[in-house]
């Protein structure tokens, strides 16, 4: 029997299945077995396909940091939807066209398009993350994404009028499409890249050895999914003001105020630049990421309906990862925010070496003083979102204290995920974002409606501080990380007992025993 070594760096080509034994604490690894013997050590791994599995080298983490910096949303999030409403406002006739079988309102034909592209994006990330997890085709998927993208990004450059509004229409639709499939996948990659980089092959090795303990290990972990995540958003964050800049020039430049024909091309010009920019930063990721093993297909089962299999299997089994529940169920109600400063609680991460869980707990108690804020706007007109001042409080608040809950978020995923499962999971959690996303306005947009006139903005704030203080306190009071690690490694145990034949048991305390079984 020869099972897997994650510091050796490849697998064995025996066809064995592998569970790696973890102690669930220092003591019990010292007294274990015979006298003077030591029980191995190692970091429990799903059974991935046999093959080299490559140290991450810096140049590949640079690369993957650039692709964010260009895949920014400028174009997609930002100018694509204005330029878009803007065509359906000047082809429209009393604020109305015809569109998807009836005469509709313009903001009706919006949220429809809106619908029906969620509902496109909930099929592609299930389907496709259902199966990228298989084999070695992953950099493939966000490649070719990247492609559809930037075809959509440089389309714009020839809609621009009215009379072209229904091409407006495919464009934004697949515009918002290709650009949550990109970054989507774009952050399934870097828990893989964390955990092969040098630091912790070495911390792996040194945790097999005796020479660190598990907690240890973890914290190390942590960290080292924080700083990739951090940076990431802080590099984008960073260079987005100076392509902004240039954008603004640009602006100037097309005489964009003249005319609504030259506010149309500037607009159109504008997404086209933006992409651009993508495109090239985009580059160096698709030369030099490396190709991983991914898991490996069950015997029994073909490609073709592995896919069908592994959604079976998660929303049978996902049930035994409580602590990825809870974070599913607070990641919806919290929502999605944008990113803008993370650079100081990632000081602060590290300079203490606090886990995830106190940076998350951080960001909560400021999004519940954000919607405490609004809530005072219904009983005081001098305060509460009323003022020119706090909008301008607003946007310094947001980009200090509530931002950064994007880059934790996304770590936090990474540390809820069983290893070798990063796009099945990452595509469900981007599911549930949207939803939430979707669901929220609807919600605050119907309790205005509710109010007496029908105008009262600052009622939603009621819902969103009760969501926010439910969200907090559930996150706070039942999510358990270290509960978490433990429950993916039973997981995966577990799985590697069920599809591959491995005999194993698995402790309430998260330690784990198993023999290697060849099929």
């Amino acid at each position: 029997m020869s099972p897997f070594r994650y510091d050796d760096a490849k697998m064995t080509e025996d066809n064995t299945s592998t569970v790696a034994l973890a102690p669930a604490n220092d003591e019990e690894s010292e007294t274990a077995g015979p006298e003077g013997a030591q029980e191995p050590r190692q970091v429990v791994m799903p059974a991935l396909q046999p093959g080299e599995i490559p140290t991450t080298t810096t140049w590949e983490i640079r690369s993957w940091y650039m692709y964010y910096v260009g895949c920014n949303g400028i174009g997609p999030y930002n100018f694509a939807p204005t330029a878009f409403q803007n065509l359906l406002s000047q082809a429209a006739v009393d604020s109305k066209l015809y569109f998807a079988g009836r005469e509709r309102d313009i903001n009706s034909i919006v949220l429809l398009c809106n619908g029906i592209s969620f509902a496109i994006q909930i099929v592609l990330f299930l389907a496709i993350g259902a199966y990228a997890d298989f084999g070695t085709g992953r950099r493939w998927v966000l490649l070719v994404w990247s492609i559809i993208a930037y075809g959509v990004g440089f389309g714009w450059i020839a809609v621009h009028d009215s009379e072209s509004w229904k091409a407006g229409v495919g464009l934004y639709m697949q515009g918002l499409i290709s650009y949550q499939v990109t970054t989507t996948y774009w952050a399934a990659a870097f828990p893989s890249l964390a955990r092969n980089t040098k630091h912790l092959r070495d911390s792996q090795a040194g945790y097999k050895n005796g020479e660190i303990s598990q907690q240890e290990l973890h914290q190390r972990d942590d960290l080292e999914r924080s700083r990739l995540s951090n940076v990431a958003l802080w590099l984008q964050s960073i260079v987005e003001v100076f392509l902004l800049a240039v954008i603004i020039g640009v602006m100037f430049g097309l005489h964009v105020n003249d005319s609504e024909a030259k506010n149309n091309w500037g607009l159109s010009v504008l997404i086209t630049l933006s992409t651009a920019f993508w495109l090239v930063f985009s580059v160096p990721w698709f030369v030099l990421e490396k190709t991983r093993p991914g898991l490996q297909i069950p015997s029994g089962k073909s490609a073709l309906v592995v896919g069908f299999w592994q959604l079976y299997t998660a929303f049978t089994q996902v049930w035994k990862l409580k602590q990825s529940l809870i974070f599913l169920v607070g990641y919806f109600f919290l929502g999605d925010s944008l990113n803008t400063s993370v650079g100081a609680y990632w000081f602060i991460q590290k300079r203490l070496r606090l886990s995830i869980k106190p940076m998350l707990n951080a960001i909560l108690v400021f999004t519940v003083l954000l919607a405490t804020w609004g809530m005072i706007g219904n009983w005081s007109n001098k305060f509460g979102f009323h003022t020119v001042w706090e909008v301008w409080l607003f946007q310094v608040f947001l980009g200090l204290f509530i931002s950064p809950w994007y880059s934790y978020a996304q770590i936090a995923i990474s540390s809820v995920t069983p290893r070798g499962h990063e796009f099945l999971f990452f595509s469900i959690f981007n599911i549930v974002g949207k939803a939430s996303s979707v669901i929220g306005p609807l919600i605050s947009s119907a309790i205005i409606d509710a109010t007496p006139g029908g105008s009262n903005t600052s009622a939603p704030f009621y819902f969103l501080f009760a969501l926010s203080l439910v969200s907090a306190v559930g996150i706070w009071r039942f999510l358990d990380l270290e509960e978490s690690a433990r429950e993916q490694e039973r997981f995966l145990a577990d799985e590697n007992a069920r599809v591959h034949g491995v005999a194993s048991a698995a402790g309430a305390n998260g330690s784990i025993r198993g023999l290697s079984i060849p099929p």
